[in-house]
């Protein structure tokens, strides 16, 4: 074979590469419309760390993806803030820079109002009223309030009830919490909540709380167990209050540029996976609650539970700060949910 047979054998062998790479073009954070023959690739951001239910369940809507397409939706994930915090991941996803973000419906209250309601202390009386309201109209209508500002929400995960875990003495009243500085999320509500029981709202980043705790920063925090246990916060707050102030879900949230540029076959994939990840999600997250309030005893936490009682009552005078707001309607309609 001549020199010349070769480099047109070689031009042949490349191009057919390229024709055969190109059905699996990979297009990452979108760049056109997805075809039934191209490969997806969706990056999804978020802070907890590996270990947490959430994460598993966001790797188990992974393979979901991927099962249902023959490999064309490829999900990957990207737990410990390694891509930003969740402020900066949300941004990156409204530009179109980044495909998806697991956060908390709290911060999103600044992007969608609608989402403030899922802050209302005491709103929900149990899960199952909880779980009502999230996979009912209300909580479907609210995950697509946010096309304006570049957000879709895909699902809902549980997060437990949040409660109080403090450095030096428990919350058994609200009166124990007179000038304590608490840190919470960064949402109008979640600070006046704790204004309206006594104490000092601290927004500070969930990064920086294990510090903030130690150095006296802050004199405590809240959330639900899982989020107390993993991140080791038991170390320097040995005081947990079940007080179960507030069920805040956490969501899965998608690029509403990214969601647009895709096909109608990947968007069913996706959004299909994202809702059997839900019902794994819920049946590890209450396996792991229990276990974590075991580890937290095993090491040295006393856990209390106070009657709530004082704390609604004290609660139900933030109400009226939602009065001529769709929350106010929102939580009308919650309310009469049986």
């Amino acid at each position: 074979m001549d020199k010349k047979s070769v480099s047109f054998l070689l031009l042949g062998l490349a191009i057919g590469t390229v024709l055969t790479a190109g059905v699996f073009s990979l297009i990452i954070g979108g760049g056109g419309q997805s075809g039934s023959g191209q490969q997806v690739v969706l990056k999804l951001a978020h802070v907890l760390p590996a270990s947490a239910p959430v994460h598993q369940a966001m790797v188990r809507m992974s393979e979901l993806a991927a099962e249902k397409s023959g490999g064309l939706v490829d999900i990957q994930v990207f737990p410990n803030g390694q891509l930003g915090s969740e402020t900066e991941t949300i941004e990156q996803m409204q530009r179109g820079a980044l495909a998806m973000v697991k956060a908390s419906t709290a911060p999103m209250e600044g992007f969608i109002p609608e989402m403030a309601v899922f802050s209302v202390p005491y709103l929900f009386r149990d899960s199952d009223h909880y779980w009502k309201v999230l996979e009912g109209s209300i909580g479907q209508s609210i995950l697509l309030k946010g096309a304006n500002v570049g957000i879709r929400g895909l699902c809902y995960y549980d997060s437990g009830a949040r409660s109080f875990y403090t450095v030096s003495k428990p919350i058994l009243t609200p009166a124990d919490l007179d000038g304590m500085k608490i840190r919470v999320m960064n949402s109008k509500t979640a600070m006046d909540m704790v204004d309206t029981l006594g104490g000092a709202p601290t927004p500070i980043p969930f990064g920086e709380l294990y510090t903030a705790l130690q150095q006296s920063m802050v004199d405590g925090a809240e959330n639900n167990p899982p989020s107390m246990y993993d991140t080791r916060h038991w170390e320097v707050a040995k005081h947990y209050s079940m007080d179960e102030h507030a069920r805040i879900p956490d969501i899965v949230l998608f690029s509403q540029k990214i969601w647009d540029r895709l096909s109608p076959q990947v968007k069913l994939w996706v959004q299909e996976a994202a809702n059997e990840s839900v019902v794994y999600q819920k049946q590890i997250w209450s396996e792991y609650v229990e276990e974590c309030l075991v580890n937290l005893k095993a090491e040295g936490v006393e856990i209390y539970y106070p009657p709530k009682e004082p704390f609604q009552e004290i609660a139900q005078q933030m109400y009226s700060n939602f009065d001529g707001t769709p929350v106010e309607d929102l939580i009308s309609q919650i309310q009469s949910i049986k």
